[in-house]
């Protein structure tokens, strides 16, 4: 059984920082692409940052391009989403998703390369 657990939300101050992760079982992230969603009430699904399988390939959108980052820890079957000076309108619940694709990885708000979901977890940046 596979499942995508997201842990590390919480309530943060403007201009704070969180480390979203997401322990991967049943598949080996190795051979997965990863992104990381965000979805805010009454908003559209975002897709946030990406890392490919192939020489760790990122992408980010850019709301988010030079605060966040994205990295895995393959020993661990672990993707991390490292969130800085955040923002109130980066408030939203955060998934993470994993694709058997190769060399490359996708932020695009609909997609078919994500087979697997993360149940979320909640950020909320306010003062």
């Amino acid at each position: 059984q596979v499942q995508l657990v997201e842990s590390g939300g919480g309530l943060v101050q403007p201009g704070g920082s969180l480390r979203l992760s997401c322990v991967a079982s049943g598949i080996n992230l190795n051979y997965h692409a990863i992104g990381w969603y965000r979805q805010a009430p009454g908003k559209e699904r975002e897709g946030v940052a990406c890392v490919s399988t192939v020489m760790s390939t990122t992408m980010y959108a850019d709301s988010v391009k030079g605060r966040f980052t994205i990295s895995k820890d393959n020993a661990k079957n672990t993707v991390y989403l490292e969130m800085n000076s955040l923002k109130p309108e980066d408030t939203a619940v955060y998934y993470c998703a994993a694709g058997l694709v190769a060399g490359r990885c996708t932020i695009a708000p609909t997609t078919k390369d994500y087979n697997y979901w993360g149940q979320g977890t909640q950020v909320t940046v306010s003062s």
